[in-house]
């Protein structure tokens, strides 16, 4: 059951998507870091102008740690930059701060996908493990009705990453749409490179989505298995 080769063959196109993903994200990023905003803005700097333009009053800017961590809080309304987004003034950098302000747009208008994210996250908390341990008890003990409750309570980690990707896709699409009217970004050449950033960016959305969707089909191949040995 732990080293079921049936896993691999249903994760190896979540594996081979995942790679992917991962080194297209890392080449558009380090393509675009390299070529300067003709605005010479960076990101914490377009972050700012984008958020007195768009009058999201309240909205902060703080710094974090780590690579591409970037993201937008909305619980005490804080946009956190990465110190190599926040301080290069790099296609990449605004493209990625723009998105990041995107959520804030997103949750300052109330818009509704957010919201309907937002309301998983806790039951998306306690099933991902609680979901795990019934399958794995049900398998273990034969107990069918409990390993497909497991599934059950499981499934919403691929409900939350379903609802990720159109908040994902939509931040994106405010941030292209912000950066062309504020004029942070200019020539074709450059919303070329914020597409890049943005489509390697939404892409590893659509890796979490399949990777999550292969993983629950995996669980149900098993618990179907073990009903029908059952009959």
């Amino acid at each position: 059951m732990f080293f079921n080769p049936t896993y691999l063959l249903f994760m190896a196109p979540a594996f081979l998507l995942m790679m992917f993903t991962s080194w297209y994200i890392k080449h558009a990023y380090s393509k675009w870091s390299k070529v300067p905003a003709r605005s010479r803005l960076t990101g914490a700097q377009a972050a700012q102008r984008l958020i007195s333009s768009g009058n999201l009053y309240g909205v902060q800017i703080q710094g974090v740690a780590g690579n591409l961590s970037d993201h937008y809080d909305p619980r005490n309304k804080t946009l956190y930059l990465s110190q190599g987004v926040a301080n290069a003034a790099s296609v990449a950098s605004v493209a990625i701060a723009a998105h990041e302000l995107g959520h804030a747009l997103q949750d300052a208008d109330e818009y509704l996908p957010l919201r309907f994210r937002a309301a998983l996250v806790p039951a998306v908390n306690i099933g991902s493990n609680l979901g795990w341990i019934l399958i794995m008890i049900g398998l273990f003990l034969n107990w069918v009705n409990v390993a497909w409750l497991g599934v059950l309570v499981f499934s919403g980690g691929a409900v939350f990453a379903l609802a990720t990707l159109p908040v994902e896709l939509n931040a994106s699409a405010r941030a292209k749409q912000l950066l062309f009217d504020s004029g942070i970004i200019q020539g074709a050449d450059e919303q070329r490179g914020v597409n890049n950033v943005l489509n390697a960016a939404a892409l590893t959305y659509v890796a979490g989505l399949v990777t999550a969707i292969l993983q629950l089909l995996y669980y149900v191949s098993l618990i179907g298995g073990l009903g029908g040995r059952r009959r």
